[in-house]
């Protein structure tokens, strides 16, 4: 059964709705004609990157094509905008709850304020945010991930592919949320081989400056440490990561990719045979729980973890290389499962 709050809300006008959205910047992607009922779903605002990032966002959107198509009723999808303000995500925010939509989920750490207070002056929506665990409030589900256990497999399968003993470690912004992905990667390279050196550099200290949105930073910070002989290179950046992997191919070195199976990736198809695996976490499956949770009227609230035990976190197999790698898929089988018993305590920070 649908919430009664969603349905009574879903008759506010929408013109006026078009013109708030406008106003803060934002342009639908995903919206379909109102269903019989006249109800409307899952709306979801993107990150730094917007739709096409082939990692973070592109996640948040298949778990909203999940939605809308299983549950058949409106989505949308709403694109961030360069400089915006906690203000303007916030008012975002606000006018998909105006709209009807339910519920409505801030792709990104910097949406916390934002759903916040949008979340305050609608109590009977359904918030969401990925990858804060901050917001505490009866009406928001804090969406994380241990990512960190994620990239101590990818440490593992990077120490085991090197050839020079040397690997790298890019990431996006120098954030705690980044630094969970580099310290499960360090300690996953030193605990398979002592003597492998890891490379680490962030792109920028604050997302505003480009961290999770220049490939072309990505491909310079990994050109550098390819010329200090990393041949395997694992990027946590976002967008910029597509320079990272770019780099990695046109030196044939490996590069690991982040969030989504980036093997599949068709904007990346030309790079595939250089993407050993990626460390990926399962934001469409978080996405689409949180419209299922409110679609069945038991909506989740409080922090949602996901991890190797749930199976939100993991390595991808997509690379036939890495697939068939029998010794390499053993040490991870192994690592997985010292992970999830508590054996194998993966640092955060």
């Amino acid at each position: 059964m649908r919430r009664i709050s969603r349905i009574t809300v879903a008759g506010a006008a929408t013109a006026s709705l078009a013109l708030a959205l406008s106003a803060c910047g934002g342009t639908s992607t995903s919206a379909s004609s109102s269903d019989s009922k006249g109800d409307k779903g899952l709306a979801i605002a993107y990150d730094v990157g917007g739709k096409g990032d082939q990692s973070f966002n592109d996640a948040a959107y298949a778990g909203l094509e999940q939605a809308k198509k299983e549950f058949q009723y409106d989505t949308q999808d709403v694109e961030p905008t360069e400089g915006e303000t906690d203000a303007d995500k916030e008012q975002r925010l606000v006018s998909l709850a105006k709209q009807g939509y339910n519920p409505v989920i801030g792709v990104g750490y910097a949406y916390a304020a934002a759903v916040k207070g949008a979340a305050e002056k609608f109590p009977d929506t359904t918030f969401g945010i990925v990858d804060d665990s901050t917001v505490e409030s009866k009406n928001v589900a804090d969406l994380v991930f241990s990512e960190e256990q994620a990239s101590y497999l990818a440490g593992i399968a990077a120490a085991k592919s090197t050839k020079t003993n040397t690997v790298g470690f890019v990431g996006g912004v120098d954030i705690p949320l980044i630094h969970k992905f580099q310290a499960g990667f360090e300690q996953g390279v030193k605990d398979t081989n002592p003597k492998v050196k890891v490379l680490s550099q962030y792109l920028t200290q604050t997302a505003e400056e480009g961290g999770f949105a220049s490939p072309d930073k990505g491909k310079s910070a990994a050109e550098g440490q390819i010329e200090k002989k990393a041949d395997v290179v694992y990027a946590a950046a976002g967008l910029s990561g597509q320079g990272v992997i770019e780099a990695a191919a046109a030196n044939k070195v490996w590069a690991i990719g982040v969030d989504s199976d980036q093997y599949k990736q068709e904007a990346l198809a030309k790079y595939k045979d250089s993407i050993l695996t990626s460390a990926m976490k399962d934001v469409a499956k978080a996405v689409y729980n949180l419209a299922k949770s409110v679609e069945n009227g038991k909506p989740e609230t409080g922090i949602v973890r996901g991890d190797l035990k749930t199976g939100e976190v993991s390595l991808s197999n997509s690379n036939p290389k890495f697939a068939d790698n029998t010794e390499l898929q053993d040490a991870l089988k192994t690592a997985k499962e010292k992970i999830i018993s508590g054996e194998i305590k993966v640092k955060s920070s």
